[in-house]
Order: structure tokens, then C-alpha cells, then sequence
């Protein structure tokens, strides 16, 4: 009966819970869901990291290239980072080219990566205007239910932190490469955490929402929180916050921080 009547009044249903301060699933309004976190899971790959945020699941591998440097950015190397959401992930994506959604996702974490300064990139250079590394990060996800962006930028950054990458020589005279076999670890300047908030009712915030909820939500907004300041806020239309609602949606991605880099360390300390 309850399963008939969640088809047929999805909302209703969704407020019956809310009006008595608790979700579908038992969680508290601002409560987030269990994480777990596999690192090194591709061996194929030069970085890699499993995800999972309640039943939202996301892959993370990272291939280094060498490349050309970017003719305006000569003495910088680039990351290129590609979200997909497969449709064995869910049914609300079809096969073919990208989403809307899946390219938006792509965008985000590049505006990400870029805004909280994570990586140097000057640092992926080997030779002005000849060499440089390029890191290509595939972001898939495997099952997605909610806050697939925070699961995203938690993949990212931790197969980012088990990439290391070979030394390379380069001969000017001959304009040969030489790759030698021992590595250095890819330099993390900061560690970004994303953290979704579902708004429903136009007043009601859900931190974590499940797909459910995002798509019975008047608004979402994700905000990105690095180095204990704020790095940025994606909030695609809906109903707007108020400023108190802001404010605590920026405490609770705070707060979660410690949580998250917790989470990483402990997946690259078991992974060594």
C-alpha cells in the first residue's frame, strides 16, 4: 500500500515524512548518508578511486599523457576531466552522445579544480612550449542515486592523490623524449569537498539528497568548501535560499570536511 501510494502522490508522500522532521530512508533533514572509499581499484590506470555515497556510485581513473603545452598557457600542462552517466547507472539517461547533465557535471569539476587551485599545472610542464604531461580523469558513474557531484569531486581527489608520475628527459639538440622508470608523486596543493543540499517546498533543506528527492526538489544547490574556505557554489536555478539557509549550508560543508579527508587518508594509508 505504501509503495502504490509513493507512485501515485510521490510529493504528498515525500511531505508526510518531512512534517515529522525524517526522510523516506529513517535519515534526520540534515542528516548525510554513510561513505565508503576504495583507492587504487584500476591497475590499468596511473590514478584511480572507487566511491560510494549511499547508493550513489562513481569511478574515478586517470591516464598521464604526454603532449604539447596549450599555445596560450606555453609553461603550463592541463587536466581534462569527463563526467559520464551511463545508462546502466539509471534509467533517466539514454545511450549516444553526453547529457546536458553529464556535461554540466564535466564542467563543474573543472571550474573545481581550477578555483580551488588543487593542482599546479605549472608543475605538469616539463619543457616550455614542447612538453608537458596531460591528465585525462574519467569520472563514471556506476549507479547514481543523488549528490553525484560530491561523489565526483570525491573520486577526483583521491585517485588524484595516488597518481605519480614518471621522470622525463628531454634532448633539445634531437627533440627525443627519454621516460625513466622511477616516479614522483603528483603534487596536491589543497583538497576540495563538495556538498549537496536538495531545497523542497521552497523552505525545507535535505543535505544528501537521493535521487527521489532531487527530482521531487523545487532547487538544489552544491557548495565547494577548500582549505576551509569557500571555493564555490552551483545552484542551477530553482527556488532561491534565504541568507540563513545559505549560511548553513555552507557550515555543514564545513563541518564535513574533516569527515571527507579522513575518509581519503584512511583509504590511502590501507592502499600503501
Amino acid at each position: 500500500m505504501a509503495l502504490q501510494y509513493k507512485t501515485i502522490h510521490p510529493v504528498k508522500y515525500l511531505r508526510d515524512f518531512l512534517a515529522h522532521n525524517v526522510r523516506p530512508d529513517g535519515r534526520g533533514l540534515l542528516k548525510f548518508r554513510p561513505m565508503a572509499l576504495n583507492v587504487r581499484s584500476i591497475s590499468s590506470a596511473d590514478g584511480s578511486a572507487l566511491v560510494k555515497i549511499g547508493n550513489t556510485s562513481v569511478i574515478c581513473g586517470i591516464k598521464a599523457e604526454l603532449a604539447t603545452p596549450k599555445a596560450e598557457e606555453p609553461d603550463r600542462g592541463f587536466i581534462v576531466p569527463n563526467v559520464e552517466l551511463s545508462p546502466l547507472s539509471s534509467s533517466k539517461f539514454r545511450p549516444g552522445p553526453p547529457s546536458e547533465e553529464a556535461q554540466v557535471a564535466s564542467q563543474f569539476v573543472f571550474d573545481v579544480i581550477l578555483n580551488s587551485g588543487c593542482i599546479d599545472t605549472k608543475c605538469l610542464c616539463i619543457v616550455p612550449d614542447k612538453l608537458a604531461w596531460v591528465l585525462y580523469c574519467d569520472l563514471v558513474c556506476l549507479n547514481y542515486d543523488g549528490s553525484v557531484l560530491d561523489a565526483c569531486i570525491l573520486a577526483l581527489m583521491a585517485a588524484l592523490n595516488t597518481v605519480s608520475l614518471p621522470e622525463v628527459e628531454y634532448d633539445h639538440e634531437k627533440s627525443t623524449t627519454t621516460v625513466k622508470t622511477e616516479r614522483v608523486p603528483l603534487k596536491i596543493l589543497s583538497m576540495p569537498v563538495s556538498t549537496t543540499h536538495a531545497i523542497f517546498d521552497d523552505e525545507v533543506l535535505l543535505a544528501d539528497p537521493t535521487c527521489e528527492e532531487e527530482d521531487l526538489a523545487s532547487g538544489t544547490i552544491t557548495v565547494v568548501v577548500s582549505e576551509g574556505k569557500l571555493c564555490s557554489v552551483w545552484k542551477p536555478g530553482g527556488s532561491p535560499l534565504t541568507e540563513s539557509q545559505m549560511d548553513g549550508c555552507v557550515d555543514r560543508a564545513k563541518n564535513r570536511v574533516s569527515s571527507v579527508l579522513d575518509l581519503i587518508n584512511t583509504a590511502l594509508k590501507s592502499s600503501s
